[in-house]
């Protein structure tokens, strides 16, 4: 077996995309998922060794298969693995359950979209390694940011979890006004409504999974829109808005991590309500799939799928082999069949040929109107030489003189046998028809909207979106983060279609804060969580500008002019602290010198071993040898999940150190007098 083991070790360090790219190591995830896949460059190493082919393959015929599940036993039973499993193994941490996609698990820490592209800390103290697309070239480089927090990815399985979803403490209360200074004001009161609704508009900084559970007791079946934009599956294709994710990242788990927060917003929605969730391709199929199941929204509430035009056919996409790819998908399901569509309309800025009859005396009985072409009355009209632009101006000006004819029912046309050319007045309902030349008038006013502030010739909206424009939106609502940043015109659209003045919206991923800003700006109530800190291009700035009077956007459009609040607060942190401080650590020493603290004040794992790591491994010159990653990993794994926010429960325990303040602001929250 040794030998085997020694073999197999030998070869499959030989390709490196088995190994960690700093250590050199057996990269141990990586190669299972490699047989999940049946991955040709696995396959082709294991069949080119006789005692690998012997062990992991059976000859049927002339064919030999692949023993997967033989192949994965014996990497778990001969620990072919890396250094940092090892000791995981040792000190209590090892998950030898089986694969994510066969157990129920919650993902509690995600990096958000465009932000932490890559974790991992670099050497320098206090920065942030990741990836980002360079607008100008396209090219994925890699940058070096001070940042606060470094987000790894964990999971914890259902039967570990008996205080994860309780009701969070509240703390760091904070009301934004028009007059309130930078760092905002007290809060005395949370305004409710008759009923006893809460009527704040909310900024929640903490894990969104916790959130949305924290809002249960509160918001439960009241909210109307649901807007997000999650962290895109990255299918292992670089694509061009595509983050690469660790390798522990896997489908299933995205879509583990995607459900957990699908489950309980779909409760907080109203049964007229709608969720909204912008994807990209590799991700888009499975989540529709998600979706449509029965324990999610069911295919019945699937309402459309819209393909947004997000960039231009320019850069190094153009090279690519395949058709530039220039478009997301807004996916778009209803809690039930009780949602209403207002139906939207778009510019039509081109002459429409169908409207080419002209009445000169609309006033009169349809009997009695003299009928001409467009062009005659133009001519006659305007006294100058036609042209398109001219043409267009020209229908939407005389909207209610201009009509076509469209066809009608052989039943109507009989009434045309003896003349083709009379007018029939129809009044039915409250509606009157007017027919003529064996069709039915229709008026171009009919087609003439005011959208955006402009009168014009419209169209109906389609599932087809290129008329918002993407380029210029950097800058929107004074905050300058470009990646992931959506325009104002698209939220617009979308809290138009689907709410009324006074209703709710919430985004769970709310970045830099263009749902709620244009929720703001609307008037609509909201509510957005977020768990990254932006600084200067935060969410709280953004809205602090729009209080004051943003002119950026869809300002102009709504005639904002500012004004309104706001509140912001933050779950209560613990296990979160030590966190924080493991992932801003600069070196192992720190680690060590903090480990005191982490096992007598914080809540770790009941299966972490504390006194065999205290007093042997942590000392041990192959722990020393683990990058500082895979040590930071070692001391976050520790760490209780159920215990990274302080529950409403124990908000007076002394030790968590919650004021008087915020304890009565969190009750007051959850309806406790």
């Amino acid at each position: 077996m040794n030998k085997l083991k020694q073999t197999l070790e030998k070869i499959l360090k030989s390709e490196a995309s088995f190994c960690d790219s700093e250590s050199g190591e057996l990269n141990y995830i990586k190669v299972k998922d490699s047989a999940d896949s049946i991955n040709e460059k696995l396959i082709t190493l294991l069949a080119n060794n006789k005692e690998l082919k012997d062990k992991f393959f059976t000859k049927i015929k002339d064919v030999y298969v692949f023993n997967i599940q033989d192949f994965k036993f014996f990497l778990d039973e001969s620990k072919v693995d890396n250094s940092y499993t090892q000791y995981a193994n040792k000190i209590g941490l090892s998950d030898n359950i089986g694969l994510l996609e066969n157990r129920s698990e919650v993902v509690l820490d995600f990096p958000f979209k465009d932000c932490v592209l890559e974790g991992g800390q670099s050497t320098e103290e206090g920065t942030d390694t990741y990836f980002k697309s360079n607008d100008k070239t396209g090219k994925y480089e890699e940058k070096t940011e001070k940042r606060d927090e470094i987000f790894f990815n964990q999971i914890l399985a259902h039967d570990e979890i008996d205080r994860l979803f309780d009701k969070k403490a509240l703390v760091n209360w904070k009301r934004f006004t028009k007059e309130s200074k930078k760092e905002g004001e007290a809060v005395r009161e949370i305004k409710r409504d008759k009923a006893g609704l809460i009527k704040e508009n909310l900024i929640i900084k903490g894990n969104n999974l916790l959130a949305l559970h924290s809002l249960k007791s509160e918001f439960l079946g009241r909210i109307k829109l649901i807007f997000i934009d999650p962290p895109y599956y990255f299918n292992g294709v670089k694509a061009d808005d595509a983050f690469a994710y660790n390798s522990n990242f896997k489908l299933s788990t995205w879509l583990t991590f995607m459900k957990n927060r699908l489950d309980i917003a779909k409760q907080l929605l109203r049964e007229d309500g709608v969720i909204v969730i912008q994807i990209s391709d590799d991700g888009y199929p499975y989540l529709k799939v998600m979706m449509d199941s029965k324990e999610m929204f069911g295919v019945e509430n699937y309402n459309s799928t819209i393909s947004v035009k997000v960039s231009s056919e320019s850069g190094v996409k153009v090279n690519a082999n395949k058709p530039v790819r220039v478009k997301e998908y807004l996916l778009i399901y209803t809690k039930t069949q009780q949602f209403i569509y207002k139906k939207q309309f778009v510019l039509s800025d081109d002459f429409d040929g169908n409207y080419s009859y002209f009445v000169k005396n609309r006033e009169d009985k349809p009997e009695k109107w003299k009928i001409v072409n467009i062009r005659e009355a133009f001519k006659d009209i305007e006294k100058k030489e036609i042209t398109p632009e001219d043409l267009y101006k020209f229908q939407i000006k005389y909207k209610s003189q201009i009509f076509s004819v469209r066809d009608i029912s052989d039943k109507l046309k009989e009434r045309f046998e003896d003349n083709p050319n009379q007018f029939f007045v129809i009044e039915k309902e409250n509606k009157t028809t007017i027919l003529w030349k064996k069709g039915e008038v229709v008026f171009f006013e009919n087609k003439v909207n005011v959208v955006d502030g402009i009168e014009s010739g419209t169209k109906y909206l389609s599932d087809i979106w290129n008329d918002i424009s993407w380029d210029g939106i950097a800058s929107e609502g004074g905050v300058t983060l470009k990646g992931g940043k959506k325009p104002e015109k698209l939220l617009q659209r979308l809290i138009d279609m689907s709410t009324e003045e006074g209703d709710i919206v919430l985004d769970y991923h709310l970045g830099s804060g263009t749902t709620c800003a244009v929720s703001h700006k609307m008037n609509r109530q909201y509510i957005g969580i977020e768990q990254l800190d932006y600084d200067e291009n935060d969410s709280v700035v953004r809205l602090n500008n729009v209080i004051k009077g943003d002119t950026s956007g869809i300002s102009k459009i709504v005639n904002w002019k500012g004004g309104g609040d706001f509140i912001y607060l933050e779950l209560a942190k613990w296990n979160e602290k030590a966190k924080e401080e493991i992932q801003n650590a600069r070196d192992l020493s720190v680690l060590t010198k903090f480990f005191d603290t982490l096992y007598e004040r914080y809540f770790l794992n009941y299966n972490v071993k504390i006194k065999d790591f205290k007093e042997k491994i942590i000392k041990e010159e192959n722990f020393k040898k683990l990058t500082l990653p895979q040590q930071k990993t070692m001391f976050l794994t520790m760490l209780d999940l159920n215990q990274m926010y302080v529950n409403e429960s124990e908000i007076a325990d002394k030790k968590y150190g919650i004021s008087t303040e915020d304890q009565k602001l969190t009750k007051s929250f959850y309806s406790k007098k």
